[in-house]
């Protein structure tokens, strides 16, 4: 059987990690998947994921 062209057939790329704002200090903290949620400079447990670069537009009726 023939590789399909297309898929790479590898594992998959590791989720980036994501920014996310201390709800207290307002310290910027990027957590990977399977991290502690908690700042890193206060351990404030409350964190505020920041808003995406991408654009998103959403149709409205």
């Amino acid at each position: 059987m023939q590789p399909q062209p297309g898929f790479g057939g590898g594992a998959p790329a590791p989720p980036a990690p994501v920014a996310y704002v201390c709800g207290d200090c307002g310290t910027e903290n990027t957590l990977k998947p399977g991290d502690v949620i908690r700042c890193r400079e206060c351990g404030y447990r409350i964190l505020y994921k920041k808003r995406t670069k991408r654009v998103v537009q959403y149709e409205a009726r």
